[in-house]
């Protein structure tokens, strides 16, 4: 759901089923944000998070959804989305991040 939702945002997006795949795929492929979810079986969320920011991309920006992020507190996202969430709200908030990571300020993409 939320694939085709941002692809109807203007988005390209991939998408992986697991925090192993997840990691396979930013291993080989450039990415302007990674979205994952935290709960997820074998390596989770933040084990995704971990291994991007050990990485040689590190800067890249990462989006985390929980339904508890308080307990996220400690950890590096760039941002995390509170489920709920709306659409909209994933989709501004991708927008916002891979704009601030181009250098590109909102007054310019207005």
């Amino acid at each position: 759901m939320l694939k085709r939702a941002l692809i109807l945002f203007g988005f390209r997006v991939e998408i992986a089923s697991t925090g192993e795949e997840g990691i396979e795929k930013f291993a080989h492929t450039n990415f302007d944000v990674v979205v994952t979810d935290i709960m997820m079986p074998g390596i989770d969320g933040v084990g995704v998070l971990r291994y991007i920011r050990n990485s040689d991309r590190a800067d890249t920006p990462v989006i985390g959804i929980s339904g508890t992020p308080w307990l996220l507190q400690n950890e590096k996202f760039d941002l995390v989305l509170d489920k709920p969430f709306s659409i909209k709200t994933l989709a501004a908030s991708v927008k916002q991040i891979t704009e601030k990571k181009r250098g590109v300020s909102a007054a310019d993409s207005k």
